[in-house]
């Protein structure tokens, strides 16, 4: 009686751990069901629509967000940089190449956890399309640092992980047909400090 109780206990510990565990991992996966990579940023293009799956509506409600519709935008993501390494603040990265059209955009860095990272003295914590200097070519060079820099400069602050979010209001490119033809800059890590 006691040995089959105590099965019974184990295997439902272990399910319900196991469910758990799959459920966590699935939430907090930045890859995977319903992502879209393009040129190492991540975005969700069916979130906020009656398309998306049940795990991205789970993620965006548990993290508080606030989803864009198709026809209000997408979001990017880039949680590394081109050679694959994690972004610290620590670093210095030029973030460069083509933006998609767009009416609007804004660029900044966030913590792990998607949190708007502090503004250093007298800065914006962001930058958005109708400040920036292009190149010739209309492109966008923007070096992300702890460190001033001429041009356009993304201020970071404080240690450790840190991502870019870049996020275009009213763009063709939040149609999930479309998601799959844009170009989005590169993140080049440029140096870091010791």
């Amino acid at each position: 009686m006691i040995r089959t109780l105590f099965v019974v206990a184990v295997v439902l510990v272990a399910s319900v751990g196991g469910g758990a565990a799959s459920v966590w991992l699935a939430l907090n996966a930045s890859e995977g069901i319903g992502a879209v990579i393009i040129s190492g940023w991540t975005a969700f293009p069916d979130v906020g629509t009656p398309d998306a799956d049940t795990y991205s509506k789970a993620r965006f409600a548990r993290e508080g967000g606030l989803s864009l519709g198709r026809a209000e935008g997408i979001t990017f993501v880039a949680s590394e940089d081109t050679l694959g390494d994690p972004l610290r603040r620590e670093c210095t990265y030029q973030i460069e190449g083509p933006i998609p059209s767009a009416r609007f955009w804004t660029l900044y860095a966030a913590d792990d956890q998607r949190v708007v990272l502090p503004p250093t003295v007298r800065r914006i914590p962001a930058l958005h399309s109708q400040e920036m200097l292009r190149t010739v070519d209309g492109a966008i060079s923007i070096v992300a640092s702890r460190h001033a820099a001429p041009g356009n400069w993304l201020g970071v602050s404080g240690n450790g992980p840190m991502q870019f979010v870049l996020t275009l209001y009213d763009t063709p490119a939040a149609t999930s047909a479309r998601v799959f033809e844009i170009s989005l800059p590169q993140v080049l890590k440029v140096s870091c400090d010791d």
